[in-house]
């Protein structure tokens, strides 16, 4: 059972489901990169440059909506909500567009292309992380409002 028949090779391919993980992660990758450059491009709607630059000032973020340490639901950001996001700005992005900020993000990622065009993808985004304090902020004051109504009631 355990054996290794004759002639067989050794299979050092990843498990099923962990090679589709790998490569849904790699694809979220190249489309954050792509994003990045759409939302830097000039034909670009303003309402669809402001849902990208949201999604990606929330990629870049150090701080988490829902921060990572919550069982299940720390993660839940990382895996719905910013892959939701992602899809939202490229089903809104014309075609043309993205084919060619695609192009770009590919030759870049193959160091083909100038690195001042990604310039600032490793840097994280202090708008993304006020962002969210804002909102942490905001249910911070609902809840101790609500509280308030609680206790003197």
């Amino acid at each position: 059972m355990g054996k290794k028949e004759p002639g067989q090779k050794k299979n050092n391919s990843r498990p099923g489901s962990c090679n589709r993980l790998s490569n849904w992660a790699r694809r979220l990758k190249r489309e954050v990169r792509t994003l990045l450059l759409v939302a830097k491009h000039p034909g670009l709607p303003w309402y669809v440059r402001l849902l990208a630059g949201l999604v990606l000032a929330y990629a870049f973020s150090p701080i988490d909506l829902i921060p990572d340490f919550i069982p299940v639901l720390g993660y839940l950001d990382d895996l719905i909500l910013l892959p939701l996001g992602i899809a939202l700005c490229i089903r809104l992005t014309p075609p043309e567009i993205l084919a060619e900020c695609r192009a770009r993000a590919e030759t870049i990622a193959t160091g083909e292309g100038k690195a001042g065009d990604a310039k600032g993808t490793k840097r994280r985004s202090r708008l993304g992380m006020w962002l969210v304090i804002g909102v942490w902020i905001v249910l911070g004051i609902i809840i101790l409002w609500s509280a308030g109504f609680a206790v003197f009631r």
